[in-house]
């Protein structure tokens, strides 16, 4: 599945916040629409992101009170990014191997959405229940003439 086909699902309605709001207010934002992220932007163009573990980091750093923490102080400012033409395989590795749960997808320098760990796993299950479906559907139409192998039998040597 490409990323595409993930945010036509999902919707791509993009929650946002100004790098001189505040921390606080921005966690508003999170807990009031569900959400884990926030993409930071300035003059009409993304130059940051902030998650929940930005807003751990800054409550940390400042024992428990955010007070009037900027986001500019605790966005990731160079934020990875994925095509919209980029598979879910491709994303799903890349977020594992930078250990990412948000990742904006942009176009022609144009931000789409973001796409979350959670909208990946959702993918996934949604196309290993086609294939499923698929695959039910070919043995029980098993072709004529053919035995159908029985259940838990071993291929027969010299196949797959």
């Amino acid at each position: 599945m490409i990323i595409r086909d993930i945010l036509n699902l999902k919707g791509s309605t993009i929650f946002s916040v100004a790098p001189d709001g505040r921390v606080a207010d921005a966690v508003a934002i999170m807990v009031q629409n569900d959400i884990g992220s926030l993409v930071v932007m300035a003059s009409g163009r993304m130059v940051g992101m902030l998650t929940f573990r930005e807003v751990l980091k800054g409550l940390h750093a400042r024992h428990g009170n955010l007070g009037d923490l900027p986001v500019a102080e605790v966005m990731v400012k160079d934020p990875l990014t994925c095509k919209a033409d980029d598979t879910s395989e491709i994303l799903r590795e890349l977020m594992t191997g930078h250990h990412v749960r948000y990742v904006p997808v942009q176009e022609d320098g144009k931000l789409l959405g973001v796409i979350s760990f959670h909208d990946i796993a959702k993918a996934a299950i949604k196309e290993a229940s086609f294939e499923n479906r698929l695959l039910k559907r070919y043995i029980k139409n098993w072709p004529e003439g053919e035995s159908a192998p029985a259940p838990g039998a071993e291929p027969a040597k010299g196949q797959g």
